[in-house]
């Protein structure tokens, strides 16, 4: 019975073994596909896998004993030289390269959230194509968070924002030990999530914290016993009235503060660093041979301070007076540190 099972599953077999063991460079034989599947203790005759390479094949009517691509299923089985290989993915090697540095690059996951990714995302390609893969993986090093349940936390979010539900949760930070500590002694924030944003490679929500009534930004990862609350939602008029294309140019690393206009001065080497941060809708004003001005809203926070601080004297606040002495201030906060 275990045998006549294994060969109603021979075709399903092939096809694991084809998208797993075959590309371009690596094609396998007809003596190559029986002797896998003998050691699975399963029989086959050549004619039998003619016809499951054809009904897995792509489209057609050609024959799997000629050259070309088979015709049936969907897949794209080459014949080339007695040999069969998959030609066309469902993912190009570059664009599994591709998905694997963003899960690499990504703060919001950890190391073995990581590695699980990159082992899955690995299986689309054959197993020579793979190995290819390792340098990608190996070659970064960047920080990761720590905290796995990120990936819960942003279902339960988009599930209450779907059921236009509030949520409740507590918020902490690590210690020296690298130990949780809940934050505001283990408070427990109300608040009605409206989005999910993608900033500086970890999750945000932007949500109505209701005891402040006022929208307000939190780091997913940073969230623990997130339940939500039924009942529908606060702050829908507050939501509408943001931008969130624009929000996050104004906002630097998701710290709020005072929204004021803004007007500074750069250097002209500047101005890719400008676009980036503000976007192409900026304008930009010519101010002299070598540098430019802009004027453009911003949420005021040492963030902001430090963010053009990095460029020293290529960089000035020019008005309003407030924020221009609010930089000074800064400075020499900092000034005070070294001497």
């Amino acid at each position: 019975m275990a045998k006549m099972f294994g060969e109603k599953l021979k075709i399903l077999y092939l096809r694991d073994y084809l998208l797993k063991y075959s590309d371009e460079n690596h094609p396998v034989t007809l003596q190559d596909i029986l002797s896998y599947l003998a050691g699975l203790e399963i029989a086959a005759e050549r004619k039998s896998i003619y016809r499951d390479l054809k009904t897995l094949g792509k489209g057609g009517s050609s024959d799997a004993s000629e050259e070309g691509s088979c015709g049936g299923y969907g897949m794209d089985i080459v014949k080339k030289k007695d040999r069969y290989y998959v030609g066309t993915r469902d993912f190009t090697l570059q664009e599994i390269k591709i998905l694997i540095d963003m899960v690499q690059s990504s703060n919001s996951i950890t190391k073995r959230k990581t590695a699980e990714l990159i082992e899955k995302i690995s299986a689309l390609v054959s197993v020579y194509e793979a190995k290819t893969l390792n340098r990608t993986v190996y070659v970064r090093n960047r920080v990761k968070v720590m905290n796995e349940s990120v990936y819960r936390n942003v279902d339960k979010i988009s599930e209450a924002i779907n059921n236009d539900e509030a949520i409740r949760f507590q918020y902490f930070t690590y210690n020296l030990q690298k130990k949780k500590e809940l934050r505001h002694h283990g408070k427990k924030h109300i608040v009605s999530p409206f989005a999910l944003i993608w900033v500086d490679q970890n999750y945000y929500l932007l949500g109505y914290n209701h005891e402040f009534r006022e929208m307000r930004p939190f780091r997913v990862d940073r969230m623990t016993a997130v339940t939500t609350i039924v009942g529908p939602r606060q702050g829908k008029n507050d939501f509408e009235k943001i931008d969130i294309a624009t929000f996050t140019t104004k906002v630097f690393h998701m710290y709020t503060g005072e929204i004021k206009l803004v007007q500074m001065r750069f250097q002209k080497f500047l101005v890719d660093a400008v676009i980036d941060r503000f976007g192409e809708d900026v304008m930009l004003f010519p101010d002299g041979e070598d540098a430019f001005t802009i004027s453009t809203e911003v949420a005021v926070s040492p963030q902001f301070y430090g963010w053009l601080a990095g460029f020293g004297k290529s960089a000035e606040i020019l008005a309003p007076k407030s924020v221009r002495e609010g930089m000074a201030e800064h400075i020499r906060q900092i000034m005070a540190l070294y001497t």
